[in-house]
């Protein structure tokens, strides 16, 4: 079997962990963009800490779940969005305007909606969370 998306198997982990009460989920493989993701999670205060274990392979990712997680997940393709876009994959995705955040990927690196509105860039999505 042919592993898709390294980033969709990371966050499909990380819900059902989450749902079942666990306090630690160990994800594989990493990538770049699965350690830049989770980041931005633990910036906005979604998930604790987390620990990249280097293993000679693709390498394993700890992650402690401090219970905050409803909902995550990517969108694919990943579609180019505009800066006056932003507010409508807000809507389409985000229970509301005052919860949850989408993460873009800009030529400024990996980020939520809300730092690239203030930036003035567009880029193209690469998931939720809420």
């Amino acid at each position: 079997m042919v592993l898709m998306s390294v980033l969709n198997n990371c966050l499909v982990s990380i819900t059902n962990a989450e749902k079942r009460g666990k306090r630690q989920v160990l994800v594989r493989p990493a990538s770049k963009v699965v350690i830049k993701f989770l980041s931005v999670m633990m910036k906005n205060g979604y998930i604790g800490e987390f620990e990249i274990v280097d293993d000679k392979r693709a390498g394993k990712i700890v992650v402690n779940l401090i219970g905050r997680i409803n909902k995550v997940g990517i969108v694919s393709p990943r579609f180019d969005v505009a800066l006056g876009d932003i507010e409508k994959w807000t809507v389409n995705l985000l229970p509301s305007r005052q919860f949850g955040h989408i993460v873009l990927t800009t030529s400024y690196g990996i980020m939520t909606h809300s730092e690239a509105s203030r930036k003035g860039t567009g880029g193209k999505i690469l998931g939720f969370f809420y």
